[in-house]
């Protein structure tokens, strides 16, 4: 499958290139939580956390239930899983780099 063909990447690094919404993520990572408990650490309104949850729930990388009152939200991992399914091919690349990188550092420090 090219890049081409995966239209959720673009909507997945997107959507996880806000740092905001990146914070997100790694709390429900931990587990479901409530919109208010997601919103504590920042300083923002609830209604500008709730716009960072749109845009990962837009993106299917968070799904949010209405509970009552009280909207929980949980992670959806198969965006996640695809991006990190697509990183993945380029590890050997920058492994090889960074030992390139490492082989001349060495040659330089023995100069």
């Amino acid at each position: 499958m090219t890049v081409m063909d995966m239209p959720q990447l673009d909507t997945t690094f997107s959507a996880l290139s806000d740092g905001t919404r990146r914070a997100i993520v790694a709390r429900l990572a931990d587990g479901e939580a409530p919109l208010s408990e997601l919103a504590e650490p920042f300083d923002m309104s609830l209604t500008a956390v709730s716009k960072h949850l749109r845009v990962l729930s837009d993106a299917g990388l968070v799904e949010i239930e209405k509970r009552g009152r009280t909207r929980h939200c949980r992670l959806r991992g198969a965006p996640i899983k695809e991006a990190v399914d697509w990183l993945s091919k380029y590890e050997g690349f920058w492994i090889d780099r960074f030992d390139a990188l490492a082989r001349h550092l060495a040659k330089e420090d023995k100069d």
